[in-house]
């Protein structure tokens, strides 16, 4: 009877824990439908909801950070025919205060591999992928395969997959990739940034 009484007289949680709890809630599932109605694209639609604590250049490099469990920060997943963007992307990301280590496929596989073996490799080998969604990307089946590749390792996502979408229309955006916020490749610069500042977080 104790036991009981102890739980009907539990102290309730405080408003501010309570509006902080909710608040989470509320801002970490999607709403795709109002991305969708005001036709913006869905990473931007959340850029004044929580935010992580920043992080600094030191922590990235630190020798005991989790980054050096793997061979790559970045794998580039694109179609041959955007080969002159992804080399600027990749050269803009090599370049930062942490630079990044990209995985850039004709320039980082093993002359003689198997096209397969390399794509696994680079996608088990590195923390995130960049998706470059263009036309060329959806009718190349490397690219999907890659693209299934990533979404298999890392199903739930949590960052890791970064959907760049360019000259694409949203009925043509892959099915696979719906839950995901992409960013939207308008402007070249502000779009480099955007990657940088989510492959950092």
């Amino acid at each position: 009877a104790g036991w009981f009484r102890r739980l009907l007289h539990k102290p309730k949680p405080s408003s501010v824990e309570s509006s902080l709890n909710s608040s989470c809630s509320a801002s970490s599932s999607p709403s795709s439908s109002s991305a969708e109605s005001s036709g913006s694209s869905p990473s931007t639609s959340l850029a004044g909801s929580v935010r992580p604590s920043p992080i600094s250049v030191s922590d990235i490099n630190a020798s005991g950070s989790a980054r050096w469990t793997k061979s790559y920060d970045v794998c580039i997943c694109h179609s041959e025919v955007d080969l002159e963007l992804v080399e600027e992307l990749v050269s803009y990301l090599e370049g930062q205060p942490e630079s990044f280590r990209c995985f850039l496929q004709l320039r980082d596989a093993t002359p003689g591999s198997a096209v397969v073996t390399e794509l696994c490799d680079a996608v088990q080998n590195s923390h995130c992928w960049v998706m470059l969604i263009t036309p060329s990307f959806l009718q190349d089946p490397w690219c999907k395969y890659q693209m299934h590749q990533a979404l298999a390792e890392a199903p739930m996502a949590n960052g890791r997959t970064i959907p760049v979408v360019k000259d694409v229309d949203r009925k043509d955006y892959p099915r696979e990739l719906r839950s995901l916020y992409y960013i939207y490749m308008a402007v070249k610069e502000k779009s480099f940034k955007q990657i940088r500042d989510t492959v950092v977080r």
